[in-house]
């Protein structure tokens, strides 16, 4: 038997221990790998990762010296990483208390994939694409928004189990990430791009 400890932290409620977590307006409590649980810390990830994209530019941005093809963007990053705060908060939604989530706080909506269907469109103005598999790591920013596309295509892919399991009627959670990962994939060639970069081909000798 595991004596019990004297609580010294705020944060450590020790409600954990036990391997179980609790989900949003519910008493139900899950495993910690459930497949709930696993999608919404996979977009805790995918926030983080966004975040080092974010601390480099807002650097230069106080400098005054971001590229115009990437100004603005570390409010876009920003907003991103508030709107995928919801995106968790819906797959962290109790299934029995699915009808109480709020549109654009604890539950994805038509818009918030239609916003990044508009940026893509900006973005695409004024971004040559490659036609090719490209290689990371051309740029430092580049790379890490390249690194935060694929933890989003696993919270994807975590989200899309998760709807196996509970199928959801009109559901943008899944366009949204589909959506997301295209943009961020637009937005590293973008940040090649503003520092006279060119995407590394997949294939030695591609265009």
């Amino acid at each position: 038997m595991v004596a019990p400890r004297s609580r010294k932290s705020a944060v450590a409620t020790g409600r954990g221990d036990d391997g179980k977590t609790g989900l949003l307006f519910g008493g139900t409590r899950v495993s910690k790998d459930d497949v709930r649980t696993e999608a919404a810390g996979t977009i805790d990830e995918a926030i983080a990762a966004l975040g080092l994209a974010r601390a480099g530019l807002q650097t230069a941005d106080r400098r005054g010296d971001l590229p115009r093809i990437i100004d603005g963007l570390p409010q876009i990053i920003l907003r991103l990483q508030r709107e995928l705060f919801v995106v968790g908060a819906e797959l962290a939604t109790a299934p029995e208390a699915a009808d109480r989530g709020q549109p654009g706080e604890t539950q994805v909506t038509a818009a918030m994939v239609s916003g990044l269907d508009d940026l893509l469109g900006q973005m695409e103005k004024h971004v040559p694409l490659p036609r090719e598999f490209v290689v990371p790591g051309e740029t430092r920013l580049s790379a890490a928004l390249e690194m935060a596309r694929t933890v989003v295509r696993r919270a994807e892919r975590r989200a899309v189990t998760v709807r196996r399991a509970r199928p959801v009627p009109d559901d943008q959670l899944i366009p949204y990430l589909n959506r997301l990962a295209d943009l961020l994939w637009v937005l590293a060639r973008a940040a090649e791009q503003a520092e006279s970069r060119s995407a590394t081909p997949s294939r030695a000798g591609g265009d």
